[in-house]
């Protein structure tokens, strides 16, 4: 059914759904079902061939999640929980994608859904309060309320080098890797990138390689993240334990278990401290940022020791003095970049098949036929994987021709830097929502996005109920959400050369792009618009 006018009749401009979602990740699919719960039409669009999101594109070797899979999925529905086993507690790829296409099929989506269409432009038309959404194949689709569950993790970037398009070998992003298996085996191979990804590839296709050679840029503080299997005794304690789970993920501020602790660095001493360290880098996951030491992302001093210690582990694993000190940051202390969290990725360097070379060193300076030049030569190479990042938050939305009031431009709007309320809308762009998008989360994002979710349903329905058309937020409702991110980011352990501030795209604005005040902010401006019942919001 359409949403009726302020009149309670139905709209005189057609529609052909009332909401219409735009991609399909664990957001879009959450948003598609809200939807038709409410008794909603609505019809959802994806790029790709399937459903998963970045759990479709990142099919790389050693594609991972570091939230425990239990916690990653959803948990709106006991039957959607108690029908799935997670194998392992970090899932891998093909686990994550199988999951998602379950919970699609369990909840009656896929009729829903319409695969291979990329959204190209999203115009609002004031007179009819509608927008009119086109694919690359010139299909068009006009909506009442836009949901574009894009994702900040949806748009691959290249190193800005000369020749790139020039190598005739096999080449691919771990963004936009392939559905068929890529060949290693013997192959004289170049992995460009040390950040999440590129740390996950490199130990999952060395023993393949006839020789790998990392180029890296930066380091980061990687520590393990310690998988394990889940077993059947597990399984058990975690259906049976549902609802106090779904409970504490609900009021977790970061959207974690993992529990913070009270204690401070410096209340122990220098053993105690070494023998908590060597605790936490057993631990799983993000346990190592949740549950150190209080202190620990806002005292130097306890963040240096905590690196001390790991820059410790790490020439203790690598072999190689030089090679170890090259893979120690010096430029920023522990959480100051996305911590990545690794599987044997320190060993892999001690395998005389790989080599590292430094692009502070020895700068890329141009892709070949054959290979890679840096300053200090020609190295040449069957496969090139560019793990070389992405475009964070903003990318997608900005490339998809979002056009608001008057033909206001979404990237014309966001030139400085993402203007949001709750990371989730913008002034001047009314009925249309970003969940999971720039200023929404700071922790499992799943979780932030849930709360998100629900919130645009919520809305929705209550515009249905009371005969609205419209909802915008206000600029100055706006403002004050935008007020908080840029109050609080100076209070992040993260820098200005961490991609949440832009920091790898070359001309993009410096502006934080996470939500620095959390859950519990945003479930206060959230509390603050429901209490008002969306006063300023409707028209």
């Amino acid at each position: 059914m359409a949403v009726p006018a302020s009149n309670g009749s139905r709209s005189a401009v057609d529609t052909d759904v009332d909401l219409l979602v735009i991609g399909a990740g664990v957001t879009g699919i959450h948003q598609l079902k809200r939807a038709l719960d409410a008794g909603l039409t609505a019809r959802l669009l994806e790029a790709g061939q399937g459903v998963g999101g970045v759990w479709h594109w990142n099919r790389y070797p050693g594609a991972r999640l570091d939230s425990e899979s239990y916690t990653y999925g959803y948990l709106f529905s006991k039957e959607l929980f108690e029908g799935w086993e997670w194998r392992e507690r970090f899932a891998g790829q093909p686990e994550n994608e199988r999951y998602f296409n379950y919970a699609v099929d369990k909840l009656g989506l896929r009729g829903h859904i319409r695969f291979g269409a990329r959204v190209n432009s999203a115009l609002f038309d004031q007179t009819s309060a509608t927008w009119l959404v086109r694919t690359d194949d010139d299909t068009e689709v006009r909506a009442r309320f836009v949901v574009a569950a894009t994702g900040v993790l949806s748009v691959p970037v290249f190193p800005d080098v000369p020749g790139r398009e020039d190598f005739t070998g096999v080449a691919h992003h771990t963004g936009l890797w392939p559905d068929t298996p890529v060949d290693f085996a013997g192959k004289r191979v170049a992995a460009v990138g040390t950040g999440s990804s590129g740390v996950q590839v490199i130990p999952s296709i060395v023993a393949d390689v006839a020789s790998l050679t990392v180029y890296q840029r930066s380091p980061n503080w990687c520590t393990p993240l310690n998988n394990e299997p889940i077993t059947a005794e597990q399984q058990a304690e975690l259906r049976a334990d549902f609802e106090q789970l779904r409970e504490n993920l609900n009021a977790s501020a970061s959207g974690f278990l993992h529990q913070p602790r009270d204690r401070t660095a410096f209340e122990d001493s220098r053993d105690e401290r070494w023998e908590f360290h060597d605790r936490m880098w057993h631990s799983p996951g993000f346990a190592k940022v949740i549950s150190h030491y209080a202190d620990m992302l806002t005292d130097k001093a306890a963040n240096d020791d905590w690196c001390a210690f790991m820059a410790g582990k790490v020439r203790g694993i690598v072999k190689d003095p030089a090679t170890a000190e090259r893979l120690i940051p010096t430029d920023h202390g522990w959480a100051g970049k996305r911590p990545p969290f690794v599987t044997g990725y320190f060993e892999a360097y001690n395998d005389p098949k790989v080599s590292l070379v430094d692009l502070r060193e020895n700068p890329l300076v141009r892709v070949t036929e054959t290979g890679i030049e840096t300053s200090d030569g020609l190295r040449e190479f069957d496969v090139i994987v560019w793990a070389s990042g992405f475009d964070f938050g903003t990318g997608a939305l900005n490339r998809m021709g979002v056009r608001g009031r008057g033909g206001l431009a979404l990237e014309d709007y966001w030139a400085d830097g993402p203007r949001t309320f709750l990371g989730l809308m913008s002034h001047g762009f009314p009925n249309f929502f970003f969940p999971g998008g720039p200023h929404g989360a700071a922790g499992n994002n799943p979780r932030y996005a849930e709360d998100q979710v629900n919130f645009v349903a919520d809305a929705i329905e209550y515009l249905r109920d009371h005969g609205h058309r419209v909802i915008e937020v206000p600029a100055d409702t706006e403002a004050s959400w935008n007020a908080m991110v840029a109050e609080l980011a100076a209070y992040s352990p993260f820098g200005e050369h961490s991609y949440f501030f832009g920091s790898n795209i070359a001309g993009k604005p410096r502006s934080f792009l996470l939500n620095p005040g959390g859950r519990p902010k945003l479930r206060e401006f959230m509390g603050e618009v429901l209490q008002s019942k969306y006063s300023r919001f409707l028209s």
